[in-house]
């Protein structure tokens, strides 16, 4: 292996670890409730609220909420907060041009999609965190050749504030990187979103074995009946 590569390499394993050590610092301080065998934990902070109900004061636990979005899908459909109102959805970072984990996340996401595309009550974002070259054209042809219903799974541009905000609030690593190959640096993680827009789950997209676990954990959302009256 040359230098070039050898100090390529190093610099994109860098990159990986900085993002890594991004997400657990996320994780490991906001998870805010814990999981059982048949829940969920909800991720993100916190804060009590309190109420008073007949005469006495309850104590009421307001969790992180994904705000309302608007960005514009493979069709040039808007698509927002309302299109996944009542649904469970599972939501990614990336960019068409990608030449690392991308294509990785895309054939896993595809798993996802295969599993419940006859399914109306779940629903995949993808959003590009290169608008700029990621336009509705670019898009649709991307989408053709995964050969995916723009019904089930969105491919999303838009703003590029908005976007990175919207990861943000996803607590998603993403972010402009002239040091990364393909100029992007991004989590490689899928979030699982329920019909509340809390985060009930991240797993590794380019991981099978978790992905396996996502595609076994949203009917834990689909069944929780309690969960879309909270």
């Amino acid at each position: 292996m040359s230098n070039r590569n050898k100090i390529m390499t190093l610099r994109n394993s860098l990159a990986t670890a900085a993002l890594a050590l991004a997400a657990t610092a996320f994780y490991g301080c906001d998870q805010g409730s814990a999981a059982t065998e048949n829940t969920l934990p909800i991720y993100g902070e916190r804060e009590p609220v309190e109420r008073t109900v007949n005469g006495e004061t309850v104590v009421d636990t307001i969790y992180h909420q994904i705000p309302d979005f608007a960005f514009v899908n493979q069709d040039s459909q808007r698509v927002s907060q309302e299109t996944v109102a009542g649904k469970v959805y599972v939501t990614d970072f990336f960019f068409t041009s990608c030449p690392t984990i991308c294509p990785k996340m895309k054939s896993q996401m595809l798993r996802v999609y295969e599993a419940y595309k006859d399914n109306p009550n779940v629903v995949l974002l993808s959003h590009s965190i290169d608008p700029a070259h990621d336009t509705v054209a670019v898009l649709k042809d991307y989408a053709d050749r995964l050969g995916i219903k723009t019904a089930k799974w969105h491919l999303l541009t838009g703003d590029k504030e908005s976007i990175y905000n919207i990861a943000g609030n996803y607590l998603a690593a993403a972010k402009e990187d002239e040091s990364a190959e393909g100029g992007f640096s991004h989590s490689g993680d899928f979030f699982l979103i329920d019909q509340q827009r809390r985060i009930r789950g991240h797993y590794n997209g380019t991981d099978p074995a978790s992905v396996d676990k996502l595609i076994q954990d949203i009917p834990l959302l689909l069944n929780d009946k309690k969960d879309e009256k909270k």
